[in-house]
Protein backbone atom coordinates (compact mmCIF):
# COMPACT_ATOMS: atom_id res chain seq x y z
CA UNK A 1 0.00 0.00 0.00
CA UNK A 2 1.46 3.35 -1.00
CA UNK A 3 0.92 6.62 0.84
CA UNK A 4 -1.14 9.45 -0.61
CA UNK A 5 0.86 11.36 -3.19
CA UNK A 6 2.90 14.21 -1.78
CA UNK A 7 2.60 17.06 -4.19
CA UNK A 8 6.16 18.31 -4.04
CA UNK A 9 7.07 17.68 -7.67
CA UNK A 10 10.75 17.10 -7.02
CA UNK A 11 12.76 16.10 -10.09
CA UNK A 12 15.99 14.19 -10.68
CA UNK A 13 17.58 12.37 -13.61
CA UNK A 14 20.47 10.30 -14.87
CA UNK A 15 22.96 11.72 -17.37
CA UNK A 16 25.28 9.89 -19.74
CA UNK A 17 26.24 9.42 -23.39
CA UNK A 18 24.55 7.30 -24.56
CA UNK A 19 21.83 7.06 -21.93
CA UNK A 20 18.91 5.04 -23.33
CA UNK A 21 20.35 1.83 -21.86
CA UNK A 22 20.10 3.13 -18.29
CA UNK A 23 17.67 1.28 -16.06
CA UNK A 24 17.85 3.90 -13.31
CA UNK A 25 14.42 5.35 -14.24
CA UNK A 26 12.88 1.93 -13.57
CA UNK A 27 14.41 1.88 -10.09
CA UNK A 28 13.56 5.42 -9.07
CA UNK A 29 10.18 5.34 -10.76
CA UNK A 30 9.26 2.28 -8.70
CA UNK A 31 10.26 4.02 -5.47
CA UNK A 32 8.42 7.24 -6.35
CA UNK A 33 5.25 5.23 -6.82
CA UNK A 34 5.81 3.01 -3.78
CA UNK A 35 6.38 5.91 -1.40
CA UNK A 36 3.69 8.15 -2.88
CA UNK A 37 6.00 10.94 -4.04
CA UNK A 38 4.79 13.14 -6.90
CA UNK A 39 8.26 13.46 -8.34
CA UNK A 40 9.96 12.39 -11.54
CA UNK A 41 13.21 10.79 -12.64
CA UNK A 42 14.25 10.83 -16.30
CA UNK A 43 17.13 10.09 -18.64
CA UNK A 44 19.02 13.04 -20.12
CA UNK A 45 21.56 12.56 -22.90
CA UNK A 46 24.53 14.85 -22.24
CA UNK A 47 27.32 14.87 -24.86
CA UNK A 48 30.96 14.53 -23.82
CA UNK A 49 32.37 17.83 -22.61
CA UNK A 50 29.02 19.19 -21.42
CA UNK A 51 28.58 17.37 -18.11
CA UNK A 52 30.17 20.08 -15.95
CA UNK A 53 27.88 22.74 -17.42
CA UNK A 54 24.88 20.48 -16.89
CA UNK A 55 25.46 19.95 -13.17
CA UNK A 56 26.07 23.69 -12.79
CA UNK A 57 22.59 24.26 -14.24
CA UNK A 58 20.66 21.90 -11.94
CA UNK A 59 18.83 24.71 -10.15
CA UNK A 60 17.77 26.46 -13.37
CA UNK A 61 16.52 23.13 -14.70
CA UNK A 62 14.46 22.54 -11.58
CA UNK A 63 16.44 19.41 -10.64
CA UNK A 64 17.31 18.30 -7.13
CA UNK A 65 20.24 16.37 -8.54
CA UNK A 66 21.25 13.56 -10.84
CA UNK A 67 22.99 10.25 -11.24
CA UNK A 68 26.01 10.14 -13.54
CA UNK A 69 27.07 7.31 -15.79
CA UNK A 70 29.75 6.89 -18.46
CA UNK A 71 31.57 8.88 -19.67
CA UNK A 72 30.95 11.73 -17.20
CA UNK A 73 31.92 10.48 -13.74
CA UNK A 74 35.35 12.10 -13.61
CA UNK A 75 34.27 15.37 -15.24
CA UNK A 76 31.43 15.79 -12.75
CA UNK A 77 33.81 15.03 -9.88
CA UNK A 78 36.13 17.79 -11.10
CA UNK A 79 33.23 20.25 -11.48
CA UNK A 80 31.92 19.87 -7.93
CA UNK A 81 32.11 22.48 -5.18
CA UNK A 82 32.05 19.83 -2.45
CA UNK A 83 33.13 16.19 -2.66
CA UNK A 84 32.08 13.46 -0.27
CA UNK A 85 34.99 11.26 0.95
CA UNK A 86 33.55 8.40 -1.12
CA UNK A 87 34.07 10.42 -4.30
CA UNK A 88 37.51 11.65 -3.23
CA UNK A 89 38.62 8.09 -2.50
CA UNK A 90 37.56 6.90 -5.94
CA UNK A 91 38.31 10.05 -7.93
CA UNK A 92 34.92 9.96 -9.64
CA UNK A 93 31.28 10.79 -8.87
CA UNK A 94 28.01 9.11 -9.75
CA UNK A 95 25.58 11.03 -7.52
CA UNK A 96 25.01 14.80 -7.52
CA UNK A 97 22.82 17.05 -5.37
CA UNK A 98 22.39 20.75 -4.68
CA UNK A 99 23.17 22.43 -1.35
CA UNK A 100 22.06 25.98 -1.97
CA UNK A 101 24.17 27.09 -4.89
CA UNK A 102 26.84 24.45 -4.28
CA UNK A 103 27.17 21.32 -6.43
CA UNK A 104 27.87 18.34 -4.16
CA UNK A 105 28.95 14.88 -5.28
CA UNK A 106 29.42 11.38 -3.91
CA UNK A 107 30.31 7.97 -5.27
CA UNK A 108 27.75 5.36 -4.23
CA UNK A 109 29.16 2.53 -6.38
CA UNK A 110 31.25 1.39 -3.41
CA UNK A 111 28.20 1.37 -1.14
CA UNK A 112 26.22 -0.51 -3.77
CA UNK A 113 28.86 -3.18 -4.31
CA UNK A 114 29.74 -3.78 -0.66
CA UNK A 115 26.09 -3.82 0.48
CA UNK A 116 25.13 -6.36 -2.18
CA UNK A 117 28.21 -8.49 -1.48
CA UNK A 118 27.37 -8.60 2.21
CA UNK A 119 23.77 -9.60 1.57
CA UNK A 120 24.54 -12.16 -1.14
CA UNK A 121 27.60 -13.74 0.47
CA UNK A 122 27.34 -13.36 4.26
CA UNK A 123 30.65 -13.86 5.99
CA UNK A 124 32.68 -13.06 2.88
CA UNK A 125 35.27 -11.32 5.06
CA UNK A 126 35.71 -14.19 7.51
CA UNK A 127 38.76 -15.55 5.72
CA UNK A 128 42.03 -13.58 5.69
CA UNK A 129 42.81 -13.90 2.00
CA UNK A 130 43.71 -11.63 -0.92
CA UNK A 131 41.03 -10.18 -3.18
CA UNK A 132 41.56 -10.39 -6.95
CA UNK A 133 39.94 -7.73 -9.14
CA UNK A 134 39.85 -7.75 -12.93
CA UNK A 135 39.88 -4.31 -14.53
CA UNK A 136 41.30 -0.89 -13.67
CA UNK A 137 38.57 1.56 -14.67
CA UNK A 138 36.15 3.65 -12.62
CA UNK A 139 34.20 0.65 -11.35
CA UNK A 140 37.42 -1.06 -10.28
CA UNK A 141 38.37 2.04 -8.29
CA UNK A 142 35.09 1.92 -6.40
CA UNK A 143 35.43 -1.80 -5.68
CA UNK A 144 39.08 -1.49 -4.59
CA UNK A 145 38.14 1.29 -2.18
CA UNK A 146 35.33 -0.82 -0.75
CA UNK A 147 37.65 -3.72 0.02
CA UNK A 148 40.36 -1.48 1.49
CA UNK A 149 37.78 0.28 3.65
CA UNK A 150 36.55 -3.14 4.85
CA UNK A 151 40.06 -3.96 6.04
CA UNK A 152 41.34 -6.24 3.27
CA UNK A 153 45.14 -6.19 3.48
CA UNK A 154 45.97 -7.32 -0.05
CA UNK A 155 44.12 -6.43 -3.26
CA UNK A 156 45.41 -7.76 -6.59
CA UNK A 157 44.57 -5.88 -9.77
CA UNK A 158 44.67 -7.81 -13.02
CA UNK A 159 44.27 -5.71 -16.14
CA UNK A 160 45.13 -6.25 -19.79
CA UNK A 161 46.82 -2.84 -19.85
CA UNK A 162 49.29 -2.98 -16.98
CA UNK A 163 49.88 0.78 -16.95
CA UNK A 164 46.26 1.45 -15.93
CA UNK A 165 46.53 -0.98 -13.04
CA UNK A 166 49.77 0.68 -11.97
CA UNK A 167 47.91 4.01 -11.80
CA UNK A 168 45.55 2.53 -9.23
CA UNK A 169 48.46 1.07 -7.28
CA UNK A 170 49.99 4.54 -7.12
CA UNK A 171 46.63 6.02 -6.12
CA UNK A 172 45.69 3.56 -3.37
CA UNK A 173 49.08 2.55 -1.99
CA UNK A 174 50.96 -0.57 -0.96
CA UNK A 175 47.94 -2.74 -0.11
CA UNK A 176 47.16 -2.87 -3.84
CA UNK A 177 49.30 -4.87 -6.28
CA UNK A 178 49.33 -5.07 -10.07
CA UNK A 179 49.48 -8.57 -11.57
CA UNK A 180 50.22 -9.38 -15.20
CA UNK A 181 47.30 -10.60 -17.30
CA UNK A 182 49.30 -13.73 -18.15
CA UNK A 183 49.45 -14.56 -14.42
CA UNK A 184 45.70 -14.22 -13.81
CA UNK A 185 45.22 -17.91 -12.98
CA UNK A 186 47.84 -17.74 -10.25
CA UNK A 187 46.51 -14.39 -9.01
CA UNK A 188 43.11 -15.89 -8.18
CA UNK A 189 44.32 -19.26 -6.88
CA UNK A 190 44.37 -18.27 -3.19
CA UNK A 191 41.90 -15.37 -3.37
CA UNK A 192 38.95 -15.17 -1.00
CA UNK A 193 36.96 -13.03 -3.43
CA UNK A 194 37.33 -12.63 -7.21
CA UNK A 195 35.58 -9.71 -8.92
CA UNK A 196 35.19 -8.88 -12.60
CA UNK A 197 34.76 -5.13 -13.15
CA UNK A 198 35.44 -5.25 -16.90
CA UNK A 199 32.87 -5.50 -19.71
CA UNK A 200 34.10 -9.02 -20.54
CA UNK A 201 31.13 -11.35 -20.28
CA UNK A 202 28.61 -8.62 -21.02
CA UNK A 203 26.05 -9.47 -23.69
CA UNK A 204 27.75 -9.04 -27.08
CA UNK A 205 31.27 -9.15 -25.60
CA UNK A 206 33.76 -11.99 -25.26
CA UNK A 207 33.77 -13.77 -21.91
CA UNK A 208 36.50 -13.29 -19.32
CA UNK A 209 39.12 -15.93 -20.17
CA UNK A 210 39.88 -17.30 -16.72
CA UNK A 211 40.68 -20.85 -15.68
CA UNK A 212 39.12 -21.47 -12.26
CA UNK A 213 40.73 -24.87 -11.71
CA UNK A 214 43.05 -23.64 -8.95
CA UNK A 215 40.43 -21.45 -7.24
CA UNK A 216 39.66 -22.32 -3.62
CA UNK A 217 36.22 -23.91 -3.41
CA UNK A 218 35.28 -21.48 -0.62
CA UNK A 219 36.13 -18.41 -2.71
CA UNK A 220 33.35 -16.04 -3.77
CA UNK A 221 33.11 -14.94 -7.40
CA UNK A 222 31.39 -11.65 -8.22
CA UNK A 223 30.69 -9.88 -11.50
CA UNK A 224 29.42 -6.31 -11.84
CA UNK A 225 28.00 -7.13 -15.29
CA UNK A 226 24.23 -7.67 -15.04
CA UNK A 227 23.32 -8.29 -18.69
CA UNK A 228 23.23 -11.27 -18.69
CA UNK A 229 22.44 -11.82 -15.02
CA UNK A 230 24.64 -14.91 -15.01
CA UNK A 231 27.80 -14.25 -16.98
CA UNK A 232 30.00 -17.10 -18.23
CA UNK A 233 32.32 -16.40 -15.29
CA UNK A 234 29.52 -16.78 -12.75
CA UNK A 235 28.16 -19.87 -14.48
CA UNK A 236 31.58 -21.53 -14.38
CA UNK A 237 32.04 -20.64 -10.71
CA UNK A 238 28.59 -21.88 -9.74
CA UNK A 239 29.15 -25.14 -11.62
CA UNK A 240 32.18 -25.91 -9.48
CA UNK A 241 30.39 -25.03 -6.23
CA UNK A 242 31.65 -21.51 -5.52
CA UNK A 243 29.27 -18.88 -4.17
CA UNK A 244 28.49 -16.23 -6.79
CA UNK A 245 27.31 -12.61 -6.67
CA UNK A 246 25.70 -11.00 -9.74
CA UNK A 247 25.93 -7.36 -10.80
CA UNK A 248 22.27 -6.36 -10.50
CA UNK A 249 22.34 -5.86 -6.75
CA UNK A 250 25.14 -3.31 -7.04
CA UNK A 251 22.99 -1.29 -9.46
CA UNK A 252 20.00 -1.44 -7.13
CA UNK A 253 21.81 -0.56 -3.92
CA UNK A 254 23.92 2.26 -5.39
CA UNK A 255 20.65 4.06 -6.17
CA UNK A 256 19.54 4.22 -2.53
CA UNK A 257 21.61 7.19 -1.23
CA UNK A 258 20.71 9.44 -4.17
CA UNK A 259 16.98 8.81 -3.88
CA UNK A 260 17.16 9.56 -0.14
CA UNK A 261 18.90 12.89 -0.78
CA UNK A 262 16.62 14.05 -3.59
CA UNK A 263 13.25 12.84 -2.38
CA UNK A 264 13.67 12.67 1.39
CA UNK A 265 12.82 8.97 1.84
CA UNK A 266 15.26 6.13 2.49
CA UNK A 267 14.10 3.52 -0.06
CA UNK A 268 14.28 -0.23 0.33
CA UNK A 269 15.72 -2.66 -2.20
CA UNK A 270 13.13 -5.44 -2.31
CA UNK A 271 12.60 -8.65 -4.23
CA UNK A 272 9.72 -6.91 -6.02
CA UNK A 273 12.08 -4.25 -7.35
CA UNK A 274 14.66 -6.82 -8.36
CA UNK A 275 11.97 -8.78 -10.23
CA UNK A 276 11.03 -5.63 -12.19
CA UNK A 277 14.64 -5.19 -13.33
CA UNK A 278 15.07 -8.88 -14.12
CA UNK A 279 11.93 -8.86 -16.26
CA UNK A 280 13.20 -5.82 -18.16
CA UNK A 281 16.62 -7.41 -18.72
CA UNK A 282 15.07 -10.63 -19.97
CA UNK A 283 12.85 -8.75 -22.45
CA UNK A 284 15.86 -7.27 -24.24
Amino acid sequence: MTADLKQDGKKACVIGWPIQQSRSPLIHGHWLKKYGIAGSYDRVAVPPGEAAAFVRSLESRGLEGCNVTAPHKQAVFEAADWRDPSAVAVGAANTVWRDGTKVCVANTDTYGFVTHLGQSAPGWHSKDAPVAIFGAGGAARAVVYGFLDAGITKVRLINRTAARAEELVAYFGTRVESWAWADRGRAVSDAGVVVNTTTLGMAGNAPLDLDLTALDRYAIVADIVYVPLETPLLAAARARGNRTVDGLGMLLHQAVPGFARWFGVQPEVTQELRDILVADIERK
